[in-house]
């Protein structure tokens, strides 16, 4: 999920996709493959008794020395943090620790393939808010491509509730999950011009643990594993290597190829939650699906 937030962190304009290395493709496709069994992961930790938010809190816990031993090894140092700063990374791992919540909720009331779009759809609230910010209308391509997501979601969700009202709950969480991480990049944005890449990224992951850890509280969730290998694995998989392949591969193409590259999320997804947990998706979920997918290309593909 959200593999459009590491755009964020990435110094260095994208070149051409003709020119990106081959390791660089692998690394695109990986980061996908790895990102899209981050609901699988939760869904087993839940087998085991663990509660969503606190799957979540877990995922960001376990992360953390990896993220301290790479911002190590990238030479980058945290200077002082002043109030402003010290603000907005609170906002940023509010926003994360929510969003990342209300995925994992979500994740457990629909299909994996739902989840897996709508969870992309700060794709989309990130040119809206652009809009409203620059109070400008979007261009044609634009406007097809949120006005094709609204059907495609509309679509998706009439099916939800057709088969259960908690699927429609979920669809929503998952939704909402992406205008909360919306927040996210907005504060982050501002982070990125004082601090460094994995500093940023350090520090509001390790912001976002004490919200996600109360939250898990207050619903009751049990927190602690009997089984640490999913939440082992959701973080690592996920996290790490999901994410960082994802920050290593965003400088190397367009954001038309990561647009495209999105649609493997989905596809695993689908493919997963089909074989494992007998989501069949019919053909107006499919229609749904691949009106939203065309939809997270369309908005990305720069003006000629």
């Amino acid at each position: 999920m959200h593999p459009v937030a590491d755009q964020s962190f990435s110094s260095a304009p994208p070149s051409a996709p003709t020119r990106a290395p081959r390791l660089a493709f692998a690394a695109l496709v990986l980061s996908n493959i790895c990102l899209s069994f981050g609901p699988v992961f939760v869904r087993i930790a839940q087998d085991d008794g663990v509660g969503p938010v606190a799957a979540a809190f877990w995922r960001v816990t376990l992360a953390i020395p990896f993220l301290l031993l790479s911002l190590r090894f990238s030479g980058e140092r945290i200077g002082r943090l002043g109030r402003p700063l010290i603000l907005l990374l609170a906002v940023a791992g509010l926003c994360f620790a929510l969003d990342l919540g209300s995925w994992h909720v979500g994740i457990l009331k629909t299909k994996l393939a739902n989840a897996t779009l709508f969870g992309n759809s700060t794709i989309l609230f990130l040119p809206i808010c652009g809009f409203l910010l620059a109070r400008a209308w979007p261009s044609r391509s634009q406007a097809g491509a949120l006005l094709l997501a609204a059907l495609g979601a509309a679509l998706l969700m009439g099916r939800s509730y057709d088969s259960s009202p908690d699927n429609l709950l979920g669809d929503l969480l998952c939704v909402g999950a992406g205008m909360l991480y919306t927040g996210y990049i907005l504060a982050m944005t501002r982070v990125r011009d004082v601090l460094s890449a994995w500093s940023a990224l350090t520090l509001s992951t390790i912001a976002g643990v004490l919200p996600l850890l109360v939250i898990a509280h207050l619903l009751g969730e049990t927190i602690r594993p009997h089984d640490w290998t999913p939440l082992i694995a959701l973080a690592l998989v996920s996290q790490v290597l999901g994410q960082g392949l994802m920050t290593y591969a965003l400088v190397h193409f367009q954001p038309i190829v990561i647009g495209l590259a999105l649609l493997i999320q989905p596809a695993v997804a689908a493919t997963v939650g089909w074989a494992f947990y007998g989501e069949r998706l019919g053909p107006l979920d499919l229609i749904g699906a691949i009106a939203v997918a065309i939809a997270l290309i369309l908005v990305r593909r720069p003006e000629r």
